[in-house]
């Protein structure tokens, strides 16, 4: 590299260019590429190379061109794929969701309307109220555990494989 002339002292104001031509190098000519965008990289190129839309699974969304990145995931939206990984959650979460505020509320009404019960000792000092409240914190952590599960088991792979499908989809969307 050559010398700063003195007007280009601090790094900040020291322009590109005029590196490049100290180089010899054309500033124009120089290509820029983005290593991100390369299709092969993920694995996904060579499925869509083979031919077969969604690498010949039936569920995939369809790979044809749209205009605007919003017909593109209204497109994934309406898709089989998509409305599967929509069911699979919804089966799980409003079940699970049910259970655990009827839980929540038997212990309310039970403390509220039974003070008999919930103060009935189990152990010393521990009474039904105490085993109750600490189960509703078991009860959360297990929920937790279940739905984490729920979503590695059978969901997550699918999210994945749509992900893939709309970004593959949205290469080269200009967004407004």
């Amino acid at each position: 590299m050559g010398t700063r002339p003195k007007r280009f002292a601090d790094k900040e104001s020291w322009p590109v260019e005029q590196v490049d031509k100290q180089e010899g190098r054309d500033a124009s000519a120089m290509a820029v590429d983005d290593p991100w965008y390369d299709a092969t990289a993920s694995g996904r190129g060579e499925e869509a190379a083979v031919g077969a839309p969604g690498g010949g699974r039936p569920d995939a969304v369809p790979r044809q061109r749209v205009h605007s990145a919003a017909e593109i995931y209204l497109e994934v939206q309406r898709s089989p794929a998509f409305q599967e990984v929509r069911r699979r959650y919804r089966r799980f979460v409003f079940p699970a969701t049910l259970a655990f505020l009827l839980w929540y509320l038997a212990y309310v009404v039970a403390a509220t309307a039974a003070p008999g019960l919930m103060g009935r000792p189990v152990a010393g000092a521990v009474n039904v109220a105490m085993v109750a409240g600490l189960a509703q914190f078991l009860t959360t952590f297990l929920l937790t555990w279940a739905y984490a599960r729920h979503a590695r088991l059978r969901r997550d792979r699918a999210a994945l494989e749509l992900r893939w499908d709309t970004q593959e989809m949205t290469r080269g969307v200009v967004q407004p």
